[in-house]
Protein backbone atom coordinates (compact mmCIF):
# COMPACT_ATOMS: atom_id res chain seq x y z
CA UNK A 1 0.00 0.00 0.00
CA UNK A 2 0.90 3.23 -0.85
CA UNK A 3 0.10 6.25 1.63
CA UNK A 4 -1.30 9.93 0.49
CA UNK A 5 -2.49 12.73 2.12
CA UNK A 6 -4.38 15.42 0.29
CA UNK A 7 -3.31 19.41 1.31
CA UNK A 8 -6.96 21.49 0.98
CA UNK A 9 -9.94 20.06 1.61
CA UNK A 10 -12.08 22.42 -0.65
CA UNK A 11 -14.13 21.66 -3.42
CA UNK A 12 -11.41 20.05 -5.45
CA UNK A 13 -9.79 18.23 -2.57
CA UNK A 14 -13.13 16.41 -1.01
CA UNK A 15 -13.55 15.46 -4.85
CA UNK A 16 -10.45 13.69 -4.27
CA UNK A 17 -10.90 12.02 -1.19
CA UNK A 18 -14.71 10.62 -2.24
CA UNK A 19 -13.24 8.91 -5.05
CA UNK A 20 -10.18 7.42 -3.22
CA UNK A 21 -12.68 6.47 -0.97
CA UNK A 22 -15.16 5.66 -2.95
CA UNK A 23 -13.49 3.30 -6.07
CA UNK A 24 -10.47 2.05 -3.87
CA UNK A 25 -10.79 -0.95 -5.01
CA UNK A 26 -11.15 0.06 -8.78
CA UNK A 27 -7.55 2.57 -8.38
CA UNK A 28 -5.65 -0.42 -6.91
CA UNK A 29 -6.19 -2.57 -9.83
CA UNK A 30 -4.85 0.33 -11.97
CA UNK A 31 -1.77 1.41 -9.54
CA UNK A 32 -0.70 -2.48 -8.58
CA UNK A 33 -1.54 -1.48 -5.20
CA UNK A 34 -3.60 0.14 -3.11
CA UNK A 35 -3.62 3.88 -2.38
CA UNK A 36 -4.96 5.21 1.38
CA UNK A 37 -5.46 8.37 2.18
CA UNK A 38 -3.53 9.01 5.46
CA UNK A 39 -3.96 12.69 6.31
CA UNK A 40 -6.17 15.93 4.76
CA UNK A 41 -4.74 19.10 5.63
CA UNK A 42 -7.13 22.01 6.50
CA UNK A 43 -7.09 24.66 9.00
CA UNK A 44 -10.89 23.93 9.81
CA UNK A 45 -12.29 20.65 10.89
CA UNK A 46 -14.86 18.44 8.88
CA UNK A 47 -16.36 16.28 12.14
CA UNK A 48 -19.51 15.24 10.14
CA UNK A 49 -16.73 14.40 7.04
CA UNK A 50 -15.91 10.82 6.12
CA UNK A 51 -11.97 12.38 6.28
CA UNK A 52 -13.08 13.99 9.99
CA UNK A 53 -10.27 11.33 11.45
CA UNK A 54 -7.85 12.11 9.01
CA UNK A 55 -7.74 15.85 9.59
CA UNK A 56 -4.51 17.37 9.89
CA UNK A 57 -3.30 20.71 10.99
CA UNK A 58 0.36 20.81 11.19
CA UNK A 59 1.82 20.73 7.67
CA UNK A 60 5.28 19.06 9.40
CA UNK A 61 2.77 15.94 10.09
CA UNK A 62 2.57 15.04 6.14
CA UNK A 63 6.25 16.48 5.44
CA UNK A 64 7.58 14.01 8.03
CA UNK A 65 5.57 10.77 7.90
CA UNK A 66 7.90 8.73 5.90
CA UNK A 67 4.75 6.42 5.05
CA UNK A 68 3.27 9.19 3.16
CA UNK A 69 4.86 8.67 -0.37
CA UNK A 70 1.50 10.80 -2.19
CA UNK A 71 0.58 14.21 -1.76
CA UNK A 72 -2.12 15.69 -3.32
CA UNK A 73 -2.05 20.11 -3.44
CA UNK A 74 -5.30 21.28 -3.88
CA UNK A 75 -4.94 24.56 -1.49
CA UNK A 76 -4.86 26.80 -4.77
CA UNK A 77 -2.30 29.97 -4.60
CA UNK A 78 1.23 30.23 -4.23
CA UNK A 79 0.83 30.45 -0.60
CA UNK A 80 1.60 28.06 0.88
CA UNK A 81 1.04 26.21 -1.57
CA UNK A 82 4.86 26.78 -3.11
CA UNK A 83 6.68 25.86 -0.11
CA UNK A 84 4.56 23.32 0.80
CA UNK A 85 4.88 21.20 -2.39
CA UNK A 86 8.28 22.28 -3.10
CA UNK A 87 9.10 20.33 1.21
CA UNK A 88 7.30 17.49 0.02
CA UNK A 89 9.30 16.48 -3.42
CA UNK A 90 12.71 17.34 -1.72
CA UNK A 91 11.50 14.92 1.44
CA UNK A 92 11.04 12.22 -1.02
CA UNK A 93 7.64 12.10 -2.02
CA UNK A 94 5.32 12.29 -5.35
CA UNK A 95 3.48 15.48 -5.69
CA UNK A 96 -0.14 16.29 -7.83
CA UNK A 97 -1.70 19.30 -8.16
CA UNK A 98 -4.45 21.02 -9.94
CA UNK A 99 -2.83 24.21 -9.00
CA UNK A 100 -2.66 26.27 -12.33
CA UNK A 101 -1.07 29.14 -10.96
CA UNK A 102 2.00 27.37 -8.95
CA UNK A 103 2.74 25.07 -12.02
CA UNK A 104 2.43 28.53 -14.33
CA UNK A 105 5.18 30.46 -11.78
CA UNK A 106 7.15 27.79 -10.04
CA UNK A 107 6.97 24.16 -12.53
CA UNK A 108 10.29 24.57 -13.81
CA UNK A 109 12.00 24.53 -10.45
CA UNK A 110 9.54 22.16 -8.91
CA UNK A 111 9.85 19.46 -12.12
CA UNK A 112 13.83 19.76 -11.72
CA UNK A 113 13.76 18.81 -8.08
CA UNK A 114 11.34 15.89 -8.97
CA UNK A 115 13.75 15.00 -11.09
CA UNK A 116 16.72 15.16 -8.94
CA UNK A 117 15.29 13.05 -6.31
CA UNK A 118 13.53 10.46 -8.58
CA UNK A 119 10.26 11.39 -7.86
CA UNK A 120 6.94 12.76 -9.96
CA UNK A 121 5.40 16.36 -10.15
CA UNK A 122 2.33 15.68 -12.02
CA UNK A 123 -0.27 18.55 -12.81
CA UNK A 124 -2.68 17.27 -15.13
CA UNK A 125 -5.51 18.92 -13.67
CA UNK A 126 -4.17 22.29 -13.49
CA UNK A 127 -5.27 22.28 -17.35
CA UNK A 128 -8.63 21.71 -18.93
CA UNK A 129 -9.76 20.70 -15.38
CA UNK A 130 -10.80 16.68 -16.00
CA UNK A 131 -9.91 17.12 -19.96
CA UNK A 132 -6.84 14.29 -20.35
CA UNK A 133 -4.76 17.14 -22.49
CA UNK A 134 -1.51 17.30 -20.49
CA UNK A 135 -1.17 13.09 -20.57
CA UNK A 136 -2.11 13.38 -24.37
CA UNK A 137 0.66 16.04 -25.04
CA UNK A 138 3.35 13.59 -23.50
CA UNK A 139 2.13 9.99 -24.23
CA UNK A 140 -0.30 9.81 -26.89
CA UNK A 141 1.43 12.46 -29.31
CA UNK A 142 5.03 11.72 -28.13
CA UNK A 143 6.20 11.43 -31.40
CA UNK A 144 4.25 14.47 -33.42
CA UNK A 145 5.43 17.77 -33.86
CA UNK A 146 3.07 20.18 -32.35
CA UNK A 147 2.39 23.01 -34.86
CA UNK A 148 -0.56 24.85 -32.90
CA UNK A 149 -3.03 24.75 -29.79
CA UNK A 150 -6.02 26.78 -29.31
CA UNK A 151 -8.29 26.51 -26.95
CA UNK A 152 -11.60 27.28 -24.67
CA UNK A 153 -9.36 27.08 -21.37
CA UNK A 154 -12.05 28.85 -18.75
CA UNK A 155 -15.23 27.95 -17.93
CA UNK A 156 -16.50 31.35 -16.78
CA UNK A 157 -15.81 33.35 -19.24
CA UNK A 158 -17.13 30.38 -22.03
CA UNK A 159 -20.48 30.74 -19.95
CA UNK A 160 -20.69 34.36 -19.98
CA UNK A 161 -19.93 34.84 -23.84
CA UNK A 162 -22.41 32.07 -24.70
CA UNK A 163 -25.44 33.09 -22.31
CA UNK A 164 -24.51 37.10 -24.01
CA UNK A 165 -25.00 35.30 -27.13
CA UNK A 166 -28.25 33.04 -26.44
CA UNK A 167 -30.26 35.51 -24.63
CA UNK A 168 -28.27 38.86 -25.98
CA UNK A 169 -27.75 39.77 -22.30
CA UNK A 170 -25.13 42.39 -21.08
CA UNK A 171 -21.50 41.13 -19.78
CA UNK A 172 -22.59 42.72 -16.49
CA UNK A 173 -25.78 40.98 -16.13
CA UNK A 174 -24.44 37.54 -17.10
CA UNK A 175 -21.76 38.20 -14.85
CA UNK A 176 -23.81 38.69 -11.66
CA UNK A 177 -26.23 35.27 -12.82
CA UNK A 178 -22.49 33.64 -13.00
CA UNK A 179 -21.58 34.21 -9.94
CA UNK A 180 -24.74 33.73 -8.10
CA UNK A 181 -24.75 30.15 -9.75
CA UNK A 182 -21.03 29.71 -8.37
CA UNK A 183 -19.60 29.54 -11.98
CA UNK A 184 -17.43 33.49 -10.86
CA UNK A 185 -15.80 34.54 -8.23
CA UNK A 186 -17.17 37.18 -5.99
CA UNK A 187 -13.46 39.12 -7.69
CA UNK A 188 -13.58 37.38 -11.01
CA UNK A 189 -10.62 39.39 -12.44
CA UNK A 190 -8.62 35.97 -13.24
CA UNK A 191 -10.89 34.90 -15.56
CA UNK A 192 -12.63 37.91 -17.24
CA UNK A 193 -9.59 39.71 -17.78
CA UNK A 194 -7.99 36.61 -19.45
CA UNK A 195 -5.45 35.65 -16.94
CA UNK A 196 -6.29 32.19 -15.73
CA UNK A 197 -6.60 31.52 -19.34
CA UNK A 198 -3.08 32.91 -19.89
CA UNK A 199 -1.25 30.78 -17.02
CA UNK A 200 -2.86 27.73 -19.02
CA UNK A 201 -1.78 28.72 -22.35
CA UNK A 202 1.72 28.93 -21.12
CA UNK A 203 1.56 25.34 -19.50
CA UNK A 204 0.43 23.81 -22.65
CA UNK A 205 3.30 25.87 -24.51
CA UNK A 206 6.17 24.87 -22.09
CA UNK A 207 4.89 21.00 -22.27
CA UNK A 208 5.24 21.51 -26.31
CA UNK A 209 8.89 23.36 -26.36
CA UNK A 210 10.37 21.65 -23.74
CA UNK A 211 11.03 25.32 -22.37
CA UNK A 212 10.05 27.17 -19.40
CA UNK A 213 7.04 30.27 -20.80
CA UNK A 214 6.86 32.93 -18.80
CA UNK A 215 2.94 34.08 -18.75
CA UNK A 216 3.73 37.74 -18.59
CA UNK A 217 5.51 37.43 -22.37
CA UNK A 218 1.81 36.30 -23.67
CA UNK A 219 -0.41 39.23 -24.66
CA UNK A 220 -3.74 38.72 -22.90
CA UNK A 221 -6.75 40.45 -23.35
CA UNK A 222 -9.75 39.55 -21.05
CA UNK A 223 -14.08 40.05 -22.12
CA UNK A 224 -15.12 42.46 -19.93
CA UNK A 225 -15.10 44.77 -23.48
CA UNK A 226 -17.35 42.93 -25.28
CA UNK A 227 -21.19 44.05 -26.05
CA UNK A 228 -24.53 42.20 -26.82
CA UNK A 229 -24.25 44.15 -29.81
CA UNK A 230 -21.00 42.59 -31.51
CA UNK A 231 -23.03 39.44 -30.58
CA UNK A 232 -25.57 40.61 -33.05
CA UNK A 233 -22.76 41.12 -35.77
CA UNK A 234 -21.91 37.85 -35.34
CA UNK A 235 -24.92 36.31 -35.61
CA UNK A 236 -25.36 37.97 -39.34
CA UNK A 237 -21.97 36.69 -39.90
CA UNK A 238 -23.11 33.26 -38.63
CA UNK A 239 -19.94 33.22 -35.91
CA UNK A 240 -19.68 34.04 -32.19
CA UNK A 241 -17.36 34.71 -30.03
CA UNK A 242 -15.08 33.03 -28.12
CA UNK A 243 -12.10 33.68 -25.42
CA UNK A 244 -8.93 31.88 -27.17
CA UNK A 245 -5.94 31.09 -25.46
CA UNK A 246 -3.71 30.05 -28.35
CA UNK A 247 0.14 29.27 -29.47
CA UNK A 248 1.13 28.82 -32.89
CA UNK A 249 4.72 27.11 -33.21
CA UNK A 250 6.54 27.99 -36.42
CA UNK A 251 9.89 27.10 -36.63
CA UNK A 252 11.83 28.38 -33.78
CA UNK A 253 9.29 30.95 -33.12
CA UNK A 254 6.13 30.56 -30.68
CA UNK A 255 3.33 33.02 -31.38
CA UNK A 256 1.03 33.09 -28.34
CA UNK A 257 -1.87 35.41 -27.28
CA UNK A 258 -5.00 35.17 -25.43
CA UNK A 259 -8.17 37.04 -26.63
CA UNK A 260 -11.88 37.38 -27.64
CA UNK A 261 -11.91 36.01 -31.60
CA UNK A 262 -15.29 35.78 -33.57
CA UNK A 263 -15.23 32.27 -34.89
CA UNK A 264 -17.53 31.01 -37.21
CA UNK A 265 -19.80 27.83 -37.61
CA UNK A 266 -17.45 25.53 -39.21
CA UNK A 267 -14.27 26.24 -36.34
CA UNK A 268 -14.25 23.26 -34.53
CA UNK A 269 -14.92 25.50 -30.82
CA UNK A 270 -17.76 26.91 -32.63
CA UNK A 271 -19.96 24.39 -30.54
CA UNK A 272 -17.98 24.35 -27.09
CA UNK A 273 -20.98 26.22 -24.77
CA UNK A 274 -21.51 26.81 -21.59
CA UNK A 275 -19.10 26.01 -18.98
CA UNK A 276 -17.14 23.83 -20.82
CA UNK A 277 -14.03 23.51 -22.34
CA UNK A 278 -12.56 22.37 -25.81
CA UNK A 279 -8.60 22.23 -26.88
CA UNK A 280 -7.54 21.98 -30.63
CA UNK A 281 -4.11 20.37 -31.45
CA UNK A 282 -2.74 20.77 -34.80
CA UNK A 283 0.39 18.48 -35.32
CA UNK A 284 2.36 17.59 -38.22
CA UNK A 285 1.55 13.88 -38.52
CA UNK A 286 -1.98 13.62 -37.20
CA UNK A 287 -3.84 17.12 -38.12
CA UNK A 288 -6.75 17.90 -36.30
CA UNK A 289 -7.40 16.91 -33.33
CA UNK A 290 -9.82 18.35 -30.57
CA UNK A 291 -10.50 17.19 -26.69
CA UNK A 292 -13.60 18.55 -25.14
CA UNK A 293 -14.84 17.65 -22.09
CA UNK A 294 -15.95 19.47 -18.11
CA UNK A 295 -13.25 22.27 -17.61
CA UNK A 296 -13.90 22.49 -13.94
CA UNK A 297 -15.86 20.90 -11.16
CA UNK A 298 -15.64 18.83 -8.23
CA UNK A 299 -15.42 15.46 -9.48
CA UNK A 300 -14.30 15.95 -13.08
CA UNK A 301 -10.89 17.84 -11.77
CA UNK A 302 -10.71 15.26 -8.96
CA UNK A 303 -10.87 12.70 -11.53
CA UNK A 304 -7.62 13.93 -13.06
CA UNK A 305 -6.00 14.43 -10.10
CA UNK A 306 -6.61 10.62 -9.27
CA UNK A 307 -5.16 9.56 -12.21
CA UNK A 308 -1.73 11.10 -11.71
CA UNK A 309 -2.12 9.65 -8.21
CA UNK A 310 -2.36 6.43 -10.20
CA UNK A 311 0.50 7.53 -11.98
CA UNK A 312 2.73 7.98 -9.60
CA UNK A 313 2.26 4.90 -7.73
CA UNK A 314 2.68 2.92 -11.18
CA UNK A 315 6.48 4.68 -10.91
CA UNK A 316 7.21 4.84 -7.36
CA UNK A 317 10.41 4.14 -8.06
CA UNK A 318 11.41 6.16 -11.03
CA UNK A 319 10.79 9.86 -12.53
CA UNK A 320 8.86 9.95 -15.42
CA UNK A 321 10.05 12.28 -18.12
CA UNK A 322 7.35 15.02 -18.53
CA UNK A 323 7.40 18.77 -18.25
CA UNK A 324 10.24 21.27 -19.65
CA UNK A 325 13.66 22.16 -18.93
CA UNK A 326 15.22 25.20 -17.43
CA UNK A 327 15.72 26.87 -20.94
CA UNK A 328 13.53 29.69 -21.47
CA UNK A 329 11.13 30.06 -24.42
CA UNK A 330 10.43 33.25 -26.47
CA UNK A 331 7.32 34.34 -27.44
CA UNK A 332 7.05 36.71 -30.32
CA UNK A 333 5.97 39.98 -30.04
CA UNK A 334 2.30 40.25 -30.64
CA UNK A 335 2.60 43.05 -33.26
CA UNK A 336 3.82 40.11 -34.98
CA UNK A 337 0.59 38.42 -35.30
CA UNK A 338 -1.16 38.12 -38.04
CA UNK A 339 -5.42 37.57 -38.05
CA UNK A 340 -8.42 39.03 -39.79
CA UNK A 341 -10.79 42.39 -37.83
CA UNK A 342 -13.78 42.82 -37.24
CA UNK A 343 -14.11 46.47 -36.36
CA UNK A 344 -17.52 48.94 -35.47
CA UNK A 345 -17.27 52.36 -36.80
CA UNK A 346 -19.90 55.06 -35.62
CA UNK A 347 -21.88 56.65 -38.22
CA UNK A 348 -23.25 56.15 -42.26
CA UNK A 349 -21.84 53.28 -43.99
CA UNK A 350 -21.75 54.37 -47.04
CA UNK A 351 -20.45 58.24 -46.02
CA UNK A 352 -17.61 56.75 -44.78
CA UNK A 353 -17.23 53.78 -47.36
CA UNK A 354 -14.26 55.56 -48.99
CA UNK A 355 -11.97 56.50 -45.95
CA UNK A 356 -12.20 52.75 -44.19
CA UNK A 357 -11.40 51.26 -47.79
CA UNK A 358 -8.32 53.63 -48.04
CA UNK A 359 -7.65 52.67 -44.92
CA UNK A 360 -7.98 48.61 -44.60
CA UNK A 361 -8.23 47.70 -48.42
CA UNK A 362 -10.99 45.44 -49.37
CA UNK A 363 -13.59 45.06 -46.37
CA UNK A 364 -16.94 43.33 -46.46
CA UNK A 365 -19.80 45.61 -44.62
CA UNK A 366 -22.32 45.02 -42.44
CA UNK A 367 -25.15 47.25 -41.85
CA UNK A 368 -27.46 47.08 -38.29
CA UNK A 369 -30.98 48.49 -38.67
CA UNK A 370 -31.53 51.11 -36.61
CA UNK A 371 -28.16 51.07 -35.31
CA UNK A 372 -25.48 54.61 -35.58
CA UNK A 373 -23.21 52.59 -36.79
CA UNK A 374 -21.64 49.92 -38.83
CA UNK A 375 -19.23 47.16 -38.85
CA UNK A 376 -16.38 46.10 -41.42
CA UNK A 377 -14.41 42.67 -41.50
CA UNK A 378 -10.64 43.23 -43.08
CA UNK A 379 -8.29 41.01 -44.99
CA UNK A 380 -5.82 38.99 -42.80
CA UNK A 381 -2.68 41.56 -41.66
CA UNK A 382 -0.29 41.96 -39.00
CA UNK A 383 -1.04 43.68 -35.65
CA UNK A 384 1.18 46.47 -35.97
CA UNK A 385 -0.13 46.98 -39.41
CA UNK A 386 -3.69 46.89 -38.67
CA UNK A 387 -2.99 49.35 -35.17
CA UNK A 388 -1.50 51.65 -37.58
CA UNK A 389 -3.46 51.80 -39.67
CA UNK A 390 -6.47 51.88 -37.09
CA UNK A 391 -5.36 54.86 -35.10
CA UNK A 392 -4.88 56.97 -38.49
CA UNK A 393 -8.14 56.69 -39.37
CA UNK A 394 -9.67 57.09 -36.12
CA UNK A 395 -7.52 60.03 -35.23
CA UNK A 396 -8.56 61.62 -38.54
CA UNK A 397 -12.68 61.36 -37.60
CA UNK A 398 -11.54 62.92 -34.30
CA UNK A 399 -10.11 65.95 -35.38
CA UNK A 400 -13.11 66.19 -37.83
CA UNK A 401 -15.21 66.33 -34.35
CA UNK A 402 -16.62 62.73 -34.69
CA UNK A 403 -16.70 59.62 -33.30
CA UNK A 404 -14.51 56.88 -34.69
CA UNK A 405 -13.83 53.23 -34.44
CA UNK A 406 -16.13 51.86 -31.35
CA UNK A 407 -14.88 48.13 -30.94
CA UNK A 408 -12.29 45.81 -32.62
CA UNK A 409 -11.87 41.79 -32.10
CA UNK A 410 -9.95 39.47 -33.93
CA UNK A 411 -11.70 37.15 -36.20
CA UNK A 412 -11.01 33.62 -38.17
CA UNK A 413 -13.68 33.55 -40.29
CA UNK A 414 -13.93 32.07 -43.67
CA UNK A 415 -15.02 34.04 -46.92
Amino acid sequence: MMYAAIMGYGTIGSGVAEILLGNRERIARCAGQEIGLKYVLDLRDFPDSPVADRIVHDFHVIEEDEQVKLVVETMGGLNPAYPFVKACLEAGKHVVTSNKALVAAHGTELLQIARDRGVNFFFEASVGGGIPIIRTLYRCLMGEGIQEITGILNGTTNFILTKMDREGASFGEVLREAQELGYAEQNPEADVEGHDTCRKIAILTAMVTGKEVNYEDIHTEGITRITDMDFRYAKKLEASVKLLGSSRIVGDKVYARVAPVMIGREHPLYSVCGVYNGILVKSDMLGTSMYYGSGAGKLPTASAVVADLIEAAQNEGSNVSIGWGEGRQEIADNETNESRYFVRISGDAEEKSGQVQRAFGQVRTLVMEGADEFAVLTEGMREAEFKERAIALDSEWQKAGGEGIRQIIRAELEG
